[in-house]
């Protein structure tokens, strides 16, 4: 599921801000990309961020700055300024160069001067970060919410359609065998021989195993099941994303039973509908959390 969320809080004069930002995936992944000061409070983020998400992928974003301006301070390494200079002037007299080294040059050499801001211990840091991060991620599970409601909408109109069709399979089924006796009857007359009475053990038994082999009563049953599932998913407060994608996989294999075993076009039409339902179904629960 997607969403965005920002936060803030500021400690020891030092500002925390941070962003998170969540795109669909099946699984769960995170990264975080934190300064290197702060870098030890990964795994405890990572915890907070568990506890709370459970599917998506996740990009936390963390800035840490001085809370007032003129906290920087500026300082000098004097020890390694000399050994440029001292290395320096021994390459100009290797090149029989002008001694030509200035403060401009040793300002641009790496290390020399340095510009730093007070900074916490990352762990004195903590409280701050985690209500940042707290306020980050109400923000993004506020989004993501509202986008559960229209998925919730979305999937509930899809099984509703499955509902249907299940009905209608479920009228039609008890008809397929006498549909399939009268049709047996027919090429019999077709063929120039006589008719067996309806009796005949023959023409019996050939219905019986038609109608056994055809029989779909346990699957339009483990669907109806399955739809029931469903509805207590729509109950819970809990993540359900991988409960959606479990059903979504056993009602396929149901439906693609039902398809195997239909032997009457009525039937066949409704499989076609519920595998065109189920297939949006699928996609979208992917998505929910």
């Amino acid at each position: 599921m997607t969403g965005y969320g920002r936060g803030e809080c500021a400690q020891h004069g030092i500002k925390i801000t941070i962003e998170v930002s969540s795109v669909n995936r099946k699984q769960s992944e995170i990264s975080i990309a934190l300064p290197r000061d702060l870098e030890v409070l990964e795994a405890q983020m990572r915890d907070e961020i568990n506890r709370r998400i459970a599917r998506g992928r996740l990009t936390v974003r963390v800035c840490a700055q001085a809370a007032k301006s003129g906290e920087a301070k500026v300082s000098l390494d004097f020890e390694l300024a000399k050994l440029y200079a001292k290395e320096l002037k021994r390459l100009g007299k290797e090149l029989k160069l002008p001694d030509a080294v200035t403060l401009d040059m040793l300002f641009k050499a790496p290390g020399v001067l340095q510009m730093s801001e007070e900074t916490a211990d990352a762990e004195e840091l903590w409280p701050a970060v985690s209500k940042a991060l707290k306020m980050a991620l109400d923000q993004l599970l506020k989004m993501r919410e509202c986008e559960g409601n229209h998925l919730a909408k979305d999937l509930k109109q899809r099984i509703t359609l499955m509902r249907q069709s299940v009905s209608k399979v479920q009228r039609r089924a008890p008809e397929v065998a006498t549909r399939y006796r009268d049709q047996l009857i027919e090429r019999i007359k077709a063929a120039g021989i006589q008719v067996p009475g309806l009796d005949d053990e023959r023409l019996v038994k050939e219905v019986f195993y038609f109608a056994d082999r055809t029989d779909i009563t346990e699957e339009l049953t483990r669907l109806q099941s399955h739809f029931s599932q469903f509805d207590d998913c729509l109950k819970s407060a809990d993540p359900v994303g991988r409960t959606l994608d479990f059903l979504a996989q056993e009602m396929n294999r149901e439906v693609n039973t039902l398809g195997s075993k239909a032997n009457d076009t009525d039937i066949s039409r409704e499989v076609v509908i519920m595998k065109t339902e189920l297939e949006k179904f699928r996609e979208q629960a992917q998505n929910v959390e």
